[in-house]
């Protein structure tokens, strides 16, 4: 079995062809694709990496990973830290009304909700038990939602502060198929934008308590309609949530830390 499976997803277009690996190794594949869940049944080593191509994936970030991954056998997926514009970004944290915030920049060793939506790591024991990515998603959104469901399946995700991947510079102006530049993306102001209101809504509505959910409502009102048109999303819910092993604890971990005054 390979150590790491990388798998990069695209975008069609007229660099899709032109793309190659930056290295290889016996030890590791590389899956180029714009198909989240056509490339899955292909993915055999222990650990998949989820990479946006802006997001270069060195030797130096598997071989940090590689020794996270033995460090920390208890977890079952990973959100590594984005260098980009000589700042750190983490994962995303569960936060009440806004429904998601990033961790700051100095946070420590914690458990997340989610990764940043360019880059994700995940063993493959536990995609193995959390099935196929949600792709009535805005692309942005699939890894968060995919995370939450993992770990209603058990997973926790990991944020440490020295596994960093850097992002290209010169990528980060560029258009990710929505109106939101890929720092954006990075940095988490996606999550403002108007265009995120209603698939954070539906994310919050298939993975999180509706405490949650009522919290985000309450502050985005015209999501008020959207209770109307929970027919799939229930579906969703269900799979997602049936016998759940997400307790409250870790809930809790997963959450924005509040600073006491």
């Amino acid at each position: 079995m390979r150590q790491f499976d990388v798998f990069v997803f695209d975008e069609p277009g007229e660099d899709f062809d032109r793309w190659a690996p930056p290295f290889t190794d016996p030890a590791l594949g590389w899956f180029h694709t714009d198909r989240w869940n056509g490339d899955l049944e292909k993915l055999e080593a222990e650990w998949i990496v989820f990479a946006h191509p802006s997001i270069k994936i060195d030797r130096d970030f598997l071989n940090e990973l590689a020794i996270e991954t033995d460090s920390f056998p208890m977890v079952d997926a990973f959100a590594p830290r984005i260098k980009a514009r000589d700042h750190f970004f983490g994962g995303l944290a569960v936060d009440g009304s806004r429904g998601f915030s990033p961790i700051g920049e100095e946070e420590e060793l914690r458990y997340v909700a989610a990764p940043i939506p360019l880059i994700g790591v995940f063993s493959r024991r536990i995609i193995q038990r959390t099935g196929l990515f949600d792709l009535t998603l805005p692309k942005e959104f699939r890894l968060m939602d995919y995370s939450l469901r993992m770990a209603h399946a058990g997973g926790k995700m990991f944020s440490v502060p020295y596994l960093v991947a850097h992002a290209n510079e010169n990528d980060l102006g560029e258009a990710t198929g929505t109106s939101n530049d890929l720092f954006k993306v990075i940095d988490g102001e996606f999550l403002k934008a108007e265009s995120s209101v209603h698939p954070l809504w539906n994310v919050l509505y298939t993975t999180l308590p509706v405490s949650n959910l009522m919290k985000f409502t309450a502050c985005h009102p015209t999501t008020v309609l959207d209770f109307f048109k929970t027919r799939e999303l229930k579906i969703k819910r269900d799979k997602a949530t049936a016998l759940s092993k997400l307790t409250e604890k870790h809930l809790r971990d997963i959450s924005a830390k509040r600073k006491s005054r």
